[in-house]
């Protein structure tokens, strides 16, 4: 594939130079595993959410699985999750020896579809893992009507409202990722949080094994570093402009594709949009298998890399059938970059790239 010298790449972290400062004063601190600084991490991203308490671990798939552990959800156990999503809820549901229960979404969401979770409820469902996708919040409220405790996963959405409640407040435990081009970067990491005492005190149990009166064949070693926890809390007082930058990226994009084949990301009623992805839906492709594919290496060929914002729904994978807007945002969703260390320059050589393709 030919592609031009300097591509704008799909994601990258915004380091500042405070960031650098900070990281750079752990190391010289002689302390860099865990300990103080993921304590501060722990309680000021607990405040930022908005519930009592969190555990910093290692990956936000390792939180994931900590979390349905927390639930004691096990073998003979069913987990819903949608199958348009990364391989982490599976993967996570696999290591407890659940049954995963996958579901459809509603494309114009990306969205799980509380009408198929409900419909997917079975006397062993124990939860239902919910991602909200690319930055919007799913459908919380119906999904809360459901009776089954949700685990909210916002590896891609933080500081965003679904009918004025924070998302990451209504689950009974709430995960996190701060992988490097995640919307707070610790490199790599993650997080659970949530209301009770009991299930926080559950998970760090199972995070460690040191410092314990009995042996525990349950506990792993999945620790965050004080290395790691400095660089997001240094990211994390700067969220604020973060997400004021990603909203203009929105707004500069919107107005470029207003008059194109396209549909834009926007928010349903009651739901604020954080913009982690700037995700367009192509309807003209749904009947052309390879068309997304060609788009994106046109683009590339540009200098722009674009992306398929999920690699392949689940039920792919799993030779499952019956998920058509699955199969539809999968033909059709391309994510454009979207991040906030985005120049004005590049946004415009995107934007007129964009243009040129989609004619």
């Amino acid at each position: 594939m030919t592609t031009v010298a300097t591509m704008i790449s799909h994601s990258r972290p915004a380091i500042s130079q405070e960031d650098l400062q900070v990281t750079a004063d752990v190391l010289r601190s002689g302390q860099i595993a865990q300990g103080p600084w993921v304590e501060r991490f722990e309680r000021e991203m607990a405040a930022f959410v908005g519930v009592q308490g969190g555990v910093a671990v290692s990956s936000g798939t390792a939180a994931l699985e900590l979390a349905l552990r927390a639930l004691r959800i096990g073998a003979g156990d069913e987990v819903i999750m949608p199958s348009y999503v990364c391989a982490a809820p599976w993967l996570a549901t696999q290591r407890v020896g659940a049954q995963a229960t996958l579901v459809d979404i509603d494309v114009n969401t990306f969205n799980i579809d509380p009408l198929a979770a409900r419909r997917a409820i079975t006397k062993k469902t124990r939860a239902i893992i919910v991602p909200h996708l690319f930055g919007l919040p799913a459908d919380l409220t119906a999904l809360e009507g459901l009776g089954i405790p949700l685990i909210e996963d916002c590896a891609q959405t933080l500081g965003v409202t679904e009918q004025g409640r924070l998302v990451g407040t209504v689950g009974r435990l709430t995960v996190c990722s701060f992988y490097a081009t995640k919307m707070l970067c610790a490199g790599e990491g993650g997080m659970v949080l949530s209301n009770e005492e009991t299930l926080l005190e559950g998970i760090k149990s199972l995070r460690e094994y040191d410092g314990v009166a009995a042996l525990d064949p349950s506990s792993f070693n999945l620790k965050l570093t004080d290395l790691q926890a400095s660089l997001a809390l240094s990211q994390l007082g700067r969220f604020s402009a973060f997400q004021e930058r990603r909203s203009f990226l929105a707004a500069a994009y919107r107005s470029t594709l207003s008059s194109k084949t396209v549909v834009c990301p926007s928010a349903p009623p009651g739901r604020t949009h954080g913009y982690y992805r700037f995700v367009i839906r192509l309807p003209h492709l749904r009947s052309n298998p390879d068309g997304l594919i060609g788009l994106i290496s046109r683009l590339e060929q540009q200098g722009i890399h674009c992306r398929k914002p999920v690699f392949r729904p689940l039920h792919r994978y799993l030779d499952q059938s019956g998920f058509p807007h699955s199969d539809e945002a999968d033909r059709t969703a391309l994510s454009i970059p979207l991040y906030p260390d985005l120049t004005d320059d590049e946004v415009q050589q995107i934007q007129q790239s964009l243009v040129q393709v989609l004619s």
